[in-house]
């Protein structure tokens, strides 16, 4: 069984900053893509950031300027820095990884739905404070 665990969650202030790590079990494929998902209560799932390829890096609006994606593939390690954090940012926060596919007709590479990334960590939560 491969295995994905986060850590770095807590609780910070509103305009603080955590440090979340995602340690897997297996080694990071640079083939895959990898990325950052989180769920508030209440609400669907949602993805924040991907690594699509070394090159191509994908983050949600809402995140762009204050989240960073990274990783190091020789500690099978994806981390995700979060600064200026604010309490829509509160849920709990999951790394995952699935098969890219090239897709000529764009030239793009593509990530999967989230329901077809194939390995999940088991969350950490998130807690912004006003």
């Amino acid at each position: 069984e491969v295995h994905w665990v986060e850590t770095g969650g807590g609780t910070v202030h509103a305009g603080g900053s955590l440090r979340l790590s995602c340690a897997a079990s297996v080694m990071i494929d640079g083939s895959s893509c990898l990325g950052w998902f989180r769920q508030a209560p209440g609400k669907e799932r949602e993805g924040v950031t991907t690594i699509v390829s070394d090159g191509v890096i994908i983050y949600v609006d809402s995140v762009k300027g204050r989240f960073t994606i990274s990783k190091d593939s020789a500690k099978n390690t994806l981390y995700l820095q979060m600064n200026s954090l604010k309490p829509e940012d509160t849920a709990i926060y999951y790394c995952a990884a699935g098969a890219r596919k090239w897709m000529p007709g764009v030239r793009r590479y593509r990530c999967p739905n989230i329901v077809d990334y194939t390995y999940w960590g088991q969350g950490t939560q998130v807690t912004v404070s006003s």
